[in-house]
C-alpha cells in the first residue's frame, strides 16, 4: 500500500482519516516539514506529499519535485481530491514497473520488454508472471509450485505446461542475449541466481 503524507492540513488528515477504510493508500499525518524528512525513505518514490502553503495545495510525489499540481481554487471537493491522489499513485505505479533490473537486465511491466545492451525482447505476460514469481522468491520452485501459483492447476494434474513455458521463455533468452544460464534447475526446482 502506497503512503500519503497530509503536512500541516489537520482538516485534509480528519475527513480522509473518516473514509480510510474505502481508500487505497495509507495517510500520514505530519506536523511540518522536518518530521516529514525524518520519516522519509529518499530511495523511494512510491508516496505522495500533500501540504497546505497559504492557499495551495500541493500533491508531488517526492519532496523536489518542482511538477507538482497546484489546486488554486480551494476548497476542493473530497471526490476530486482523492481522485487526484489515486491518478498520481497509478502515475507512480506505471513509473516504477517500467525498469525492473533482474541478473543485469531490464523488466519493464509496461511495455513487456525484457533487454540487456540494446537487445530487446518482447514477452508474454505469463512469461513475465514466470520470471517475477521465480526471481521474487529467492528460493527453487519445483513443477508443482509453479503450476499452483502461475497457472492455478492443482499438484495432482499432470500437465507438462510449466517445462514448456520454460523451456521456450529459455530458449527465447539464449537466442538473443546468449545467456543460457538466466533460469537456471536443478533436481530441487527452477530458479534465478
Amino acid at each position: 500500500m502506497q503512503n500519503v503524507f497530509i503536512i500541516n492540513f489537520n482538516l485534509l488528515y480528519e475527513i480522509l482519516d473518516e473514509i480510510k477504510e474505502n481508500l487505497s493508500f495509507k495517510i500520514i499525518k505530519i506536523e511540518n516539514e522536518e518530521d516529514f524528512k525524518k520519516k522519509l525513505d529518499l530511495d523511494r518514490l512510491d508516496y505522495i506529499l500533500i501540504s497546505k502553503t497559504g492557499h495551495k495545495l500541493l500533491l508531488n510525489n517526492y519532496i523536489n519535485d518542482k511538477n507538482f499540481l497546484d489546486f488554486n481554487d480551494l476548497p476542493q471537493s473530497l471526490k476530486k481530491l482523492v481522485e487526484l491522489i489515486n491518478i498520481k499513485l497509478i502515475q507512480l505505479k506505471f513509473n516504477q514497473q517500467s525498469k525492473i533490473i533482474i541478473k543485469g537486465y531490464e523488466l519493464n511491466l509496461n511495455s513487456k520488454i525484457f533487454s540487456k545492451d540494446y537487445l530487446k525482447l518482447k514477452l508474454t505476460e505469463k512469461e513475465i508472471e514466470i520470471i517475477l514469481y521465480i526471481n521474487d522468491k529467492k528460493i527453487k520452485h519445483d513443477v508443482e509450485d509453479l503450476q499452483k501459483n502461475i497457472w492455478g492447476y492443482s499438484a495432482d494434474v499432470e500437465t507438462h505446461t510449466v517445462e514448456t513455458h520454460i523451456y521456450r521463455l529459455r530458449k527465447k533468452i539464449s537466442d538473443l542475449f546468449k545467456d543460457e544460464k538466466f533460469i537456471l534447475s536443478d533436481k530441487n526446482g527452477y530458479f534465478i541466481d
